[in-house]
């Protein structure tokens, strides 16, 4: 039984304990929806507040946009207005000046039609004044006629052979007038020109003043003894001829004390052989296999030199993009001579004057210093390669590339064609200037007399001519004409036909002079 009310107080409790749990959830609940329902108030109320602002700012941004609105299309309104002002006063102007240019047009037309009206009058006044002419014409032409016929009468001789008779004698007279103005004119021009050509050749010439002197053809080695002679011949010869075969050199032993003299057409071989014989002689040891190492190390050591040379002329000419196969070439000419003169320091020269004369005139100083470097080049090769100098020089431009304007001072140095540029000109004096110079080059004297006698043999060939003589060393040529043949002016025409020839028929360095002399002696006896 005490059991059973525990159990039953128990359960009461739980159950109390259920039923104040739910009072209390119930209880949270109303609180809950109590609040909740008050906030939802305040959230009505603020809501609606800002519904009402919201409406407030919408009315007056509505009325500000109208009022936008209104003063826009009043502005738009205004600037319309002032652009049609502006567009109907620009019409008025417009309509204004139509009207002027109308008024203009009018007067015009006025003018026009009177000028019309006198032009007309004026033909008309023209054509009576051809027909007035064409009547005096015919009048004219009558009067001519009849005095044709008198003066035929008269003068015995028909109307052509009158008009041949005059102009025989105006032609003579013209020949005359003709030849007077040619000599004043080039004795003006000649005088001028000749001025200032010695003051631009002087200046050069003396900007230019190089060294020059003769070389030979044939090089002499000096031994220390004669007792040489014999060991370089060797037994049999034997060492003479492999240096021969060797060098492809001709050695000359002579009598001449204590020198061998080294012979070949070939400057480069000539001066191998040259080397390799000193080193022959400063060794001691002189036998065929020993002469074939000194030559081959002669052969590399003068290559070189072709080639140091070459790179140095070039240089010193202010020429720096030169083709390295056409700097061997270049280097050559050190060992190649020309009556005398070293090519290499003729080359050199002709450059360095080519170019100052270029500079003077205002010409391609570039052009002019290649054109004068290269000129020559063909003679480093004129004794392996069949042609003249100036062809095989010409071909070694074109194979290396160089320009068109240099090919061309090549080709024309030696007046082979046609000069077309002033650079080619230039070389062309230039390499007078430098084979010319006192010093420069020697001529044998068979040479020499013969072309004396070639200077006086053309002079002499010419119609009227009575001695001529050769003289200054065949600079200079003088020509004494018969005065009963030669006037004072055919003298002149002389002179140029006989100068004419000298440059066809001859090759000469420098420039000859051609005078004709025409001298008139008059006597008479007193008895």
């Amino acid at each position: 039984m005490t059991i059973s009310l525990l159990g039953v107080s128990s359960l009461a409790a739980a159950f109390i304990g259920l039923g104040c749990g739910i009072v209390g959830i119930v209880g949270g609940i109303f609180a809950a929806y109590f609040l909740l329902s008050k906030k939802i108030g305040k959230t009505k109320t603020k809501a609606a507040k800002i519904i009402e602002e919201a409406y407030a700012e919408a009315k007056t941004a509505k009325k500000e946009a109208i009022l936008e609105a209104k003063e826009e299309v009043h502005k738009l309104r205004f600037d319309f207005d002032k652009e049609v002002k502006d567009r109907r006063n620009e019409i008025q102007r417009s309509e204004d000046r139509l009207s002027q240019r109308e008024e203009f047009i009018e007067k015009k037309e006025l003018s026009l039609d009177k000028r019309q009206e006198q032009l007309e009058q004026a033909k008309e006044r023209l054509s009576a004044k051809e027909v007035e002419i064409e009547s005096i014409k015919e009048e004219e032409n009558k009067i001519l006629s009849s005095m044709r016929d008198e003066l035929e009468k008269v003068a015995r001789m028909t109307k052509e052979e009158a008009k041949k008779s005059l102009m025989d004698s105006m032609v003579e007279d013209a020949r005359v007038d003709a030849a007077k103005t040619v000599k004043e004119i080039e004795e003006s021009a000649r005088n001028d020109g000749q001025k200032k050509a010695q003051e631009i050749i002087a200046s050069v010439i003396q900007k230019c003043a190089t060294d020059m002197t003769s070389e030979l053809t044939v090089t002499s080695v000096a031994l220390p003894n004669d007792e040489l002679k014999g060991r370089i011949i060797g037994r049999e010869g034997r060492n003479i001829r492999a240096l021969e075969a060797a060098t492809g050199v001709d050695l000359i032993v002579d009598d001449t004390p204590e020198t061998i003299t080294l012979s070949c057409f070939d400057p480069i071989r000539r001066e191998v052989a040259r080397v390799a014989l000193e080193k022959l002689i400063m060794d001691g040891r002189i036998h065929p296999t020993r002469i074939e190492e000194l030559v081959s190390k002669a052969q590399k050591d003068i290559d070189q030199k072709i080639k140091e040379a070459g790179e140095n002329a070039a240089n010193e000419a202010g020429i720096f993009n030169l083709h390295p196969e056409l700097i061997k070439v270049l280097g050559r000419l050190k060992y190649r001579t020309s009556y005398g003169q070293n090519c290499l320091k003729h080359s050199l020269e002709t450059s360095y004057i080519a170019g100052l004369l270029a500079a003077e005139l205002g010409a391609d100083e570039k052009v002019a210093r290649r054109g004068g470097l290269l000129h020559d080049i063909g003679k480093a090769l004129d004794h392996e390669i069949e042609g003249t100098h100036v062809q095989i020089g010409v071909e070694l431009a074109k194979k290396y590339k160089e320009s068109p304007a240099v090919i061309h001072c090549i080709e024309a140095h030696h007046f082979n064609v046609e000069f077309e540029s002033v650079e080619a000109v230039l070389v062309q004096v230039a390499d007078a200037i430098s084979s010319s110079r006192p010093g420069a080059r020697r001529e044998t004297i068979e040479a020499y007399v013969k072309r004396l006698e070639k200077l006086e043999e053309i002079a002499n060939s010419f119609k009227g001519v009575d001695k001529s003589y050769a003289v200054q060393a065949g600079r200079e040529v003088r020509i004494i004409v018969k005065p009963e043949e030669i006037s004072d002016e055919l003298a002149v025409f002389m002179a140029k036909d006989i100068a004419k020839k000298i440059e066809d028929e001859m090759e000469y360095p420098g420039q000859i002079k051609v005078n004709v002399i025409r001298e008139s002696r008059f006597s008479e006896i007193a008895k």
